[in-house]
């Protein structure tokens, strides 16, 4: 079985050498069986000849591999064949909602669709994404009675995270979950909770839930104040770290070696649109942060249709803009894109929101660094090199109430296990 596997597999790259020779003689096809079980017993003794085939082939073949043997279930669920995989094979894409939108315009079949993963009767809703995990939760019902679920869609893997610890009265007072998780630096899955100490108080603290323990963790001496009204939004797990999108004056972010907290630069100078509002604070939070292949990105407007994409230094010592993006050509496109009951010179004249920011592999390669922009309730593939852009998706008939970055999450299939 698994030479017949191995030999299925190395019979496209010999195919594919011969595709142009036109008739094969019955000899040659003779030739060529013997050339595959040459090439199947050397590849079934490499394993690293066999991730590099194997990182080629569709999520529906990885997954039936694994059941091949004891051997290539072990390899397949090693770390570093998932993040292999990961970053090359499968095209990303964006939850809506509960429903899933490739950034492949001219491929948009995927292996699933919604989040059917679960009989929770209050309906689930995705909370945080992740590598390749959601951080999911009851969409309904009293705060207390959620319950929170880590899921692999690819995998169809799901589980079930105990409650924090303190019992009802901080349930009730979480004010952020979030989701650690990377193939080679977080192979163990984290949750990171901040709740407040008591209700209505300002003065939050942190608990940290671990796969590799299943238990939470009460972070020592670690606690701090933010304005009751400030919200907590666009958790990103980066560089061994676990980052807010900057709402409130003195905005942090927590490491996760040593759990402390440390702040978190802000570019200098701000953009024009933030200064214009007096700051990050009180819910005035940048357009869009996230991270792309291994890069944390913030994106801010410095005049309406300008945007400056930056990008954090790896030592957290501040932001440089690596993307000036003008996004002029899309009102002429979108002529909708204008608020007729502001005047222009406000800043919320322009109606558009950042959804995603994709950094290619190749980024000299024209579309492959792009952001996904909502524009007229049309989600568009906007190439930030060339300016050049694609239709996604036409939310018109689909969704009936608004979206903005933080009610939508990128996901990058992965075939982990836990």
């Amino acid at each position: 079985m698994v030479w017949v596997l191995i030999n299925s597999v190395v019979e496209i790259g010999v195919r594919f050498g011969n595709r142009f020779s036109g008739c094969v003689s019955l000899s040659s096809m003779a030739d060529i069986d013997h050339e595959l079980t040459q090439s199947g017993a050397m590849i079934g003794s490499n394993d690293d000849l066999l991730m590099e085939i194997l990182r080629w082939l569709p999520v529906v073949s990885i997954l039936r591999f694994k059941s091949v043997s004891k051997h290539w279930r072990s390899l397949l669920n090693h770390h570093h064949f998932c993040h292999l995989y990961g970053s090359t094979s499968l095209s990303p894409g964006l939850f809506v909602r509960d429903f899933y939108i490739r950034y492949d315009v001219e491929n948009q079949t995927t292996p699933f669709r919604g989040l059917d993963f679960h009989p929770d009767p209050s309906r689930i809703k995705i909370v945080q994404s992740c590598n390749g995990l959601l951080l999911c939760c009851s969409d309904r019902g009293h705060k207390g009675a959620r319950a929170y679920y880590v899921f692999n869609p690819i995998t169809k893997k799901c589980t079930i995270i105990p409650p924090i610890i303190g019992g009802l009265d901080v349930v009730t007072s979480i004010r952020f979950m979030g989701l650690a998780f990377h193939q080679t630096d977080c192979v163990h899955y984290k949750i990171i909770c901040i709740h407040r100490e008591k209700e209505f108080e300002q003065r939050l603290q942190l608990q940290i839930y671990s796969s590799k323990t299943g238990k939470w963790k009460k972070t020592s001496n670690e606690s701090f104040w933010v304005s009751y009204y400030s919200p907590f939004s666009g958790g990103v797990y980066w560089n061994r770290a676990f980052h807010w999108a900057p709402s409130y004056t003195r905005p942090n972010y927590l490491k996760l070696d040593n759990e402390k907290l440390l702040a978190l630069p802000l570019p200098s100078p701000l953009p024009a649109r933030v200064q214009s509002f007096g700051g990050y604070h009180d819910g005035v939070r940048p357009l869009y942060f996230g991270e792309s292949r291994g890069h944390l990105h913030l994106v801010d407007a410095e005049n309406y249709l300008h945007l400056n994409v930056y990008e954090m230094l790896s030592d957290h010592s501040g932001w440089f803009v690596k993307y000036q993006v003008e996004l002029d050509d899309l009102e002429v496109a979108y002529p909708d894109i204008t608020h007729v009951l502001q005047q222009e010179s406000r800043p919320h004249y322009y109606k558009f929101e950042i959804l995603d920011v994709v950094r290619g592999e190749d980024e000299e390669e024209v579309d492959e660094t792009f952001m996904v922009i909502k524009v007229s309730k049309k989600i568009i593939r906007y190439s930030i090199l060339d300016k050049s852009f694609k239709q996604l998706f036409d939310l018109t008939n689909t969704l009936h109430q608004s979206i903005g970055p933080w009610a939508v999450h990128r996901y990058t299939g992965s075939t982990t296990s836990f």
